[in-house]
C-alpha cells in the first residue's frame, strides 16, 4: 500500500475506503503523536463540511481523540480555513477537518492542522500513520468535549477586518456549493455591505459540489448576468478556494485574482519582498503581467501546501494557484475562499472600480490540456523524441506561449498543456505533442 496521507490529508470513499474505524484510529494516533512532541494534554478543534458521512465520521474521530485522553473543541459545520483560524485562536494543540473539499458527496476526508494553523508536516503525518497499527491502551482519564463558544463570530470579525473597503452598493451572487460556507459566505458579504443573492446554499448532506460551486464557475456567472449583479463568487465544498465572475459573466480564475491582488499591494507599497508565489500551472499571462508590473515570481509545485512552503522560504506574503486557492499570509495560514472574496471584491471597491477592471491587469492566454494514457510514467524522463518536440514548440511560441509536459501524480497519464496567443495555436500544438507522447510512450 502507498502512503495513507496525500497532499491534502486522508481521503477516500466514505464507508469503504474512509471508515469509522480509520477515523477512530486517526484521532487516537494524533493525540499520542502530539503528546510525543510536547503537546501535553492535547486539545483538538474538530470541524466538518455538511456531507452525510461527516456525522458518523465525526463521532468516530472524537471517540478516538477522547479515548487517548485528548480534549475536543467541537466546532460543527465550518469551512476548512475557519478551523485553521479557530485552532490558533483557541491555542489548541491541533485542528482536524472532516471534508473532501471539492470532491463529490460520496467522498470524505480527514486533514490535520498544526497549532500554528498550517497543514501538518509529512514527518508528523507519517508518525500518525505508523501509530495506527499499535495496540490500543485506554487513557487513564478520557478527554472531554468543550464548547466552541463565539468562535464563529471571532472568525467573521477577522474576515471583515481584513477587507480593503466596504462593499456598499455592490450586488454580489455567491455560490456556496451546498457546502460548509452556506451560512458564513452570504453573512460575510452582507456584513461588508453588499446586496447578496446566495445560490446552492441549502446543503442536505448529499448535494455538496453537485454541479455547483468552484468546479462549475459558469453557474454563478450565468446568475450574475440574469440578475444584473456586479459580481459573483463561487466557493467549493469546504470554502478554501474562490473563483469569481464579473458583471458580463466572464469567469475570473485564481491566476487573475492573484495578479490583481499582487499589483494592488505593489502599487500601495505593501507587497512584501516585491514577490508573489504561484505554481508551475500558472498561465503565461500571469508571468507577463507580473513582469510588466515589476514583481518577482516564485513558481512552486502544484498544491497550496507547496505554495505556502515557498512563501515561508522566501518571506512572500501573497501566493496562490489557478484553482482559486489564495494565501494572504498577513491574515491567514492557509487558503481561505471567504478571505479571498473579501480581499478581491474590496480591492475593486477601494479603487472605485469593477471586478472586470481589476482583473484586467492580466490577460489570460488560451490553454489546451490533453491527457495521454501511458503504461510507464518513468519513461517520460528519458523520452528524447518527446522532449525534442517540446523544445521545437517552445521555440516557435517564444515569449508568447508556454508548454508543460508532466506525469500525473495520481493516474497513469502524461499531461500535455500548451498556452498560446490564440486558441487555435494552443489546440494545434497540444494535439501534436500529445500524438508524439502517444507514439513513443503510449500503449501498443
Amino acid at each position: 500500500m502507498g502512503r495513507l496521507f496525500g497532499t491534502d490529508g486522508v481521503r477516500g470513499l466514505a464507508g469503504s475506503e474512509l471508515t469509522a474505524e480509520l477515523a477512530y484510529g486517526l484521532g487516537r494516533a494524533a493525540v499520542v503523536v502530539l503528546g510525543r512532541h510536547g503537546a501535553g494534554r492535547a486539545t483538538l478543534v474538530v470541524g466538518r463540511d455538511p456531507r452525510a458521512s461527516g456525522e458518523w465520521l465525526e463521532d468516530a474521530l472524537v471517540d478516538g481523540i477522547r479515548s487517548a485522553g485528548g480534549d475536543v473543541i467541537l466546532a460543527g459545520v465550518e469551512p476548512t480555513p475557519a478551523i485553521a483560524f479557530h485552532t490558533v485562536d483557541a491555542r489548541a494543540s491541533a485542528g482536524v477537518v472532516i471534508s473532501a473539499s471539492h470532491n463529490p458527496p460520496e467522498y470524505n476526508g480527514i486533514k490535520f492542522f498544526s497549532n500554528a494553523g498550517m497543514k501538518l508536516p509529512d514527518q508528523l503525518e507519517d508518525e500518525i500513520e505508523s501509530f495506527l497499527t499499535q495496540p490500543e491502551e485506554a487513557a487513564s482519564e478520557p478527554g472531554s468535549i468543550l464548547p466552541a463558544g463565539d468562535a464563529r463570530e471571532r472568525y467573521l470579525d477577522h474576515l471583515v477586518n481584513a477587507a480593503e473597503a466596504s462593499l456598499g452598493g455592490m450586488a454580489v451572487v455567491v455560490d456556496c456549493a451546498n457546502g460548509a460556507a452556506s451560512v458564513l459566505a452570504p453573512e460575510l458579504l452582507r456584513r461588508l455591505g453588499a446586496t447578496v443573492h446566495a445560490i446552492n446554499a441549502s446543503p442536505d448532506g448529499d448535494n455538496i459540489n453537485d454541479e455547483c460551486g468552484a468546479l462549475y464557475p459558469e453557474v454563478v456567472a450565468a446568475e450574475v448576468v440574469r440578475l444584473g449583479a456586479d459580481a459573483g463568487v463561487s466557493h467549493d465544498g469546504d470554502a478554501d478556494r474562490a473563483l469569481f465572475a464579473d458583471a458580463r459573466g466572464a469567469i475570473v480564475d485564481g491566476d487573475q485574482v492573484l495578479a490583481a491582488c499582487a499589483v494592488g499591494l505593489h502599487e500601495d507599497g505593501r507587497l512584501a519582498g516585491n514577490t508573489v508565489v504561484t505554481t508551475v500551472m500558472a498561465n503565461v499571462g500571469f508571468h507577463h503581467a507580473m513582469r510588466l508590473a515589476g514583481i518577482d515570481v516564485v513558481s512552486s509545485k502544484v498544491g497550496d501546501r507547496y505554495v505556502l512552503e515557498d512563501m515561508l522560504l522566501t518571506g512572500a506574503m501573497l501566493g496562490g494557484e489557478q484553482s482559486g486557492h489564495v494565501i494572504f499570509r498577513e491574515h491567514a495560514t492557509t487558503g481561505d475562499g471567504l478571505l479571498t472574496a473579501a480581499r478581491f471584491l474590496s480591492l475593486a471597491a477601494a479603487r472605485g472600480s469593477t471586478v472586470e477592471d481589476v482583473a484586467a491587469v492580466m490577460r489570460r492566454y488560451p490553454q489546451r490540456m490533453v491527457n495521454v494514457e501511458v503504461p510507464d510514467l518513468d519513461a517520460l524522463e528519458d523520452a528524447a523524441d518527446v522532449w525534442a518536440a517540446v523544445r521545437a514548440v517552445e521555440s516557435e511560441l517564444g515569449d508568447d506561449g508556454r508548454v508543460l509536459v508532466r506525469p500525473s501524480g495520481t493516474e497513469p497519464l502524461v499531461r500535455v498543456m500548451v498556452e498560446a496567443e490564440t486558441e487555435a495555436l494552443a489546440v494545434r500544438h497540444a494535439d501534436e505533442l500529445a500524438a508524439v507522447v502517444a507514439e513513443h510512450l503510449g500503449n501498443d
